[in-house]
């Protein structure tokens, strides 16, 4: 009795720079793509090497410093730093929410799927991330007025829109076994989401949350900048008046609380992942 291993046929991978070589073409293509992009582009490599930019720069910078570390203005900051903060986990709480209602309709968990819906909610998806943050916040302005509630609803919008494809690409990756089984007993599909889909990638759903938790504490940061409030708000309204000494106490301000979301963000994934 022949071995079916035995007589299967093992295909080499193309040659290098062969016609049939797909990867090769792709990768011979953004290479190209980069060299007409440099070309394209008015790049003043010169001017900005040059020792009259290096010595403006150097000015630039020495006017941030000594950072102002009175105890009002450091209160200050406190406080603006713990509004971004919650613009954010608030933002990113109900993105999460919004973009699992959505990833269900957008995706085709299985093969006798129809999805009628999926169409539709991935336009939606992708009209809600494509508008950038800054742009929600300055049309919720116009209803919301100035303040975090305006920055927290452009979060809420455009991380919906990206955690939403995420989640519907993760549905529709998980491993079939489990759903299949279930439906073989005439389970329905919310009960297959729950109990076969949604246990299988909640680990990935947690870890595309948090990564875009600490995203949004970034572009949170840049909201106040509209007058969304926060970190970015005082920074803008400095900035603006040159106030270089408090400048450089803000950003060392959004230095270190993107630093601590990112290590409470590595250990909660890494606590998921045990």
């Amino acid at each position: 009795m022949s071995d079916p291993a035995a007589n299967q046929i093992y295909r080499l991978p193309p040659r290098l720079f062969d016609a049939r070589c797909s990867a090769c073409w792709f990768t011979l293509g953004i290479v190209l793509l980069a060299i007409a992009s440099f070309w394209s582009l008015d790049l003043q490599w010169r001017s900005f090497f040059s020792t009259d930019a290096a010595a403006s720069m150097g000015r630039f910078i020495g006017e941030f410093f000594p950072p102002d570390v009175s105890r009002p203005f450091i209160g200050r900051v406190i406080a603006a730093a713990g509004e971004t903060l919650a613009m954010s986990a608030l933002g990113t709480l109900l993105a999460a929410g919004a973009g699992l209602a959505l990833a269900w309709p957008a995706a085709r968990v299985h093969e006798a799927d129809r999805a009628p819906a999926r169409g539709p909610t991935r336009l939606l998806l992708n009209a809600l991330r494509s508008v950038p943050e800054l742009v929600w916040a300055t049309l919720l302005l116009i209803s919301a007025g100035l303040g975090p509630f305006a920055g927290t609803l452009a979060l809420a919008l455009h991380t919906s829109g990206v955690l939403g494809r995420l989640f519907a690409e993760a549905f529709e990756n998980a491993p079939p076994g489990p759903g299949v089984a279930l439906r073989a007993q005439g389970i329905g599909n919310l009960r297959v989401l729950l109990y076969a889909t949604l246990p299988q990638v909640l680990p990935q759903l947690m870890s595309y949350t948090l990564y875009r938790w600490e995203n949004n504490i970034r572009a949170a940061a840049v909201l106040g900048v509209v007058g969304a409030g926060g970190l970015g708000q005082l920074l803008a309204f400095h900035m603006g008046l040159f106030h270089m000494n408090k400048t450089c106490t803000i950003l060392l301000a959004m230095l270190v609380l993107v630093a601590l979301v990112d290590a409470l963000s590595y250990a909660a994934r890494r606590w998921m992942t045990r």
